[in-house]
């Protein structure tokens, strides 16, 4: 007669415990689910014999308006039409050195929310980080490496 009892009471108690677990799990499952990671394109760097002839050529034939830098294209964000937004259009000297470790043409410069988080993330995952995060007054900045040995740019800016 004590052993059905104590399985009922071990099933309720099995019962509740799912019950007051289920809810951390889900919520810790969703947040993870929920992580925004990349929200744009921030930036599409590539290299060549010589950039500012590149970007005089640009210039001249597209209508770029391209500084040292190269040129930047403010956009509006769509959700609301009242934040600004940019992409970067970078040519870089074909012996540059900030590509590296990649051995590429080109860097793709992701923008993305919670970098800090991310580059948490990242880790966990087995994600080659190249180098620390940076902080400037228009954002913070991460390189990763993809699995093709692509140096990534992550870009979290200020808004």
């Amino acid at each position: 007669m004590k052993k059905p009892i104590v399985l009922i009471i071990g099933f309720a108690a099995s019962f509740c415990i799912g019950f007051a677990v289920k809810p951390i799990v889900t919520k810790q499952l969703n947040n993870d689910s929920k992580m925004k990671k990349v929200t744009g394109i921030g930036g599409v760097f590539f290299k060549c014999k010589d950039p500012k002839k590149i970007k005089e050529w640009y210039n001249t034939h597209l209508g770029f308006n391209a500084n040292e830098y190269g040129m930047n294209f403010e956009w509006r964000e769509e959700a609301d039409s009242t934040k600004k937004g940019s992409t970067q259009w970078s040519p870089f000297s074909e012996t540059t050195k900030y590509f590296a470790p990649s051995t590429k043409d080109f860097m793709i410069n992701y923008r993305v929310e919670n970098l800090v988080d991310l580059v948490e993330q990242l880790k966990k995952d087995g994600v080659t980080i190249v180098d620390t995060i940076q902080v400037y007054d228009y954002g913070k900045f991460v390189h990763i490496m993809d699995i093709e040995g692509n140096k990534v740019e992550l870009w979290e800016p200020t808004h």
